[in-house]
């Protein structure tokens, strides 16, 4: 309904979010989630469609230049602004947890954990995302770049496998947005074409993330995304129609790997 359609902010107290249930926007959802279970910490959401370029409305980029999502708006420090995913959650952090339960106050751990939050940021959210555009979007198949960007998503995850060998989490042994940052993008991995199961401690850690009840909250919010791991293998269950297409797309891939002679490799 046109009476649906988000046309501007609605709160006017507290931290207010824009999102929609990508692995982008899942990151501040997920945090705001969290803060509430630690601190009680409340926020107010709006769900913005990116399919109808609500995002790129003068309101919108007003509050975020880029036109993307998510966005918050933190109501009580004069309706200021904070655009991107890495940069949210190092507000909210800085902001609103006080205690380092989901961040770091030794210099070396911050350190550490703003590695993994710019290593996600420039490399597995960017390279997973074209994996999935020509993967499955394209009007064109385009071998080269299907077996590039899935290889280069299977090596990011490699590297992350390797990492999770010896620790539970990204940095310092504990749970921090380091995490957040990157459970995202590696929640719709079979989405994209990888097999989480090829990656067990990656998959270990994803599973340890997603039984948090934060963390199920925050990837409700604003609606259960299709995509995750979870609800993917579910659908290849119960729709075979779903699952023949899902074959055909692997198919596709594995023949773009063998056309260009794709080996796996990582780091």
């Amino acid at each position: 309904m046109a009476s649906d359609r988000v046309t501007g902010l609605k709160a006017n107290k507290g931290i207010e979010l824009l999102t929609m249930e990508t692995p982008n926007g899942v990151k501040a959802s997920i945090l705001l989630e969290e803060l509430k279970d630690a601190y009680g910490l409340d926020y107010t959401w709006q769900r913005i469609n990116i399919m109808e370029n609500i995002q790129k409305e003068p309101w919108f980029t007003k509050l975020g230049p880029n036109g993307r999502i998510p966005v918050i708006v933190d109501h009580d420090k004069g309706g200021f602004a904070v655009q991107e995913g890495l940069a949210i959650l190092s507000y909210l952090t800085r902001h609103y947890d006080p205690e380092h339960k989901f961040s770091f106050s030794e210099p070396l751990d911050i350190s550490r954990c703003e590695q993994w939050m710019a290593w996600q940021h420039g490399g597995l959210g960017p390279m997973q995302g074209q994996a999935n555009h020509f993967n499955r979007f394209a009007k064109e198949r385009i071998p080269y770049a299907m077996q590039r960007y899935t290889g280069e998503t299977e090596r990011l995850v490699g590297i992350l496998d390797n990492h999770l060998s010896s620790t539970d989490y990204l940095v310092g042994n504990k749970f921090s947005i380091a995490d957040i940052a990157n459970f995202g993008w590696v929640n719709i991995l079979y989405f994209s074409g990888i097999n989480l199961a090829d990656f067990p401690n990656v998959e270990k850690w994803w599973q340890r993330i997603s039984d948090r009840p934060a963390v199920q909250r925050g990837l409700a919010v604003p609606q259960p995304s299709q995509l995750g791991n979870k609800a993917y293998q579910q659908r290849l269950k119960e729709d075979p129609e779903f699952k023949k297409q899902e074959e055909e797309i692997k198919e596709r891939i594995q023949k773009a790997k063998e056309q260009y002679g794709y080996k796996y490799s990582s780091p």
